[in-house]
């Protein structure tokens, strides 16, 4: 049998998006890994399966280029829906998504039955270490010291869905010897779960430029819930505020993210499909 698939990024954050309503996937993890893969594969940064559920408009799971299950993907939770929307899978300028982080809400902005961009209600940001998890005692853990690499950071611990330690630093971002620092902060000892690790320079005026690590994909061009940990992070360190949306840059684009008032995080930034394509699996997948 052949499967179809789409690929779509969200500012390069890009995942093989399959129609789950239609195909049942016997190991998604191992399509994952297999698909991921940059030479041997389409090349992306996980998959993604746009499913039914009984409380949302749609489910969706997400695997990482590893195979790992995780818990949600602000970047991809916005080509959800604009791959519903366009798929005809649900006809709504405001949708609701099950993940593995609750329930999130989708405002599409549409212009001639094409999704431009998409906003998510990100929910509340997490920031007790039990929820993060984080190995460490006290309520929170906000610009704290932590020991990595050879030297001394600090950080911000936030759970925006996946967990996310925040580094401000005074050394440019594109200076950083990612393939070294970056597997050391995802299996640091500190966080039992493995962290995804954010890197950002403060450029003022509610500009940040971010560079992150993603447990089980490496480095990615960028990373939605990370784009919303760093908001969260700029505000409990004094370096924006409340209701102030900020402006995130990364490698693949920029998104706008604000820490509202009554405590949700709202991430705002285009989906983009790539292309379409079919991929011989056997009996792998199941066509429902």
């Amino acid at each position: 049998m052949r499967l179809p698939f789409t690929k779509m990024h969200g500012a390069g954050n890009d995942y093989i998006y399959v129609d789950a309503f239609a195909y049942d996937l016997k190991d998604p993890a191992e399509f994952a890994l297999h698909m991921s893969d940059r030479h041997k594969g389409v090349g992306s940064d996980g998959l993604v399966l746009i499913g039914p559920s009984k409380t949302c408009d749609v489910r969706m799971r997400m695997f990482n280029a590893d195979g790992s299950e995780g818990r949600m993907c602000g970047n991809a939770s916005r080509c959800v829906g604009k791959y519903a929307y366009e798929h005809g899978i649900c006809r709504k300028e405001s949708m609701t998504m099950e993940t593995l982080a609750g329930v999130k809400v989708l405002h599409l902005t549409t212009e001639n039955d094409v999704v431009t961009s998409v906003t998510v209600d990100m929910g509340q940001p997490l920031l007790h270490p039990a929820d993060i998890p984080m190995a460490v005692q006290g309520d929170s853990f906000i610009d704290g010291e932590i020991e990595c690499a050879g030297r001394t950071w600090r950080g911000t611990a936030v759970c925006t869905g996946p967990a996310h330690l925040v580094i401000f630093t005074d050394i440019p971002v594109d200076e950083l010897d990612f393939p070294v620092i970056g597997p050391q902060f995802e299996n640091h000892p500190l966080f039992p779960d493995r962290v995804n690790t954010d890197f950002v320079n403060e450029i003022g005026n509610g500009v940040f430029q971010m560079r992150v690590w993603e447990r089980g994909s490496g480095e990615t061009l960028a990373c939605g819930t990370g784009a919303s940990a760093v908001a969260v992070a700029a505000v409990l360190t004094g370096r924006a505020r409340r209701d102030q949306e900020l402006c995130v840059r990364l490698k693949g684009g920029d998104l706008f993210v604000t820490w509202h008032g009554d405590g949700g995080v709202s991430m705002r930034g285009g989906a983009v499909e790539v292309f379409r394509g079919d991929v011989e699996v056997g009996d792998a997948a199941v066509k429902l």
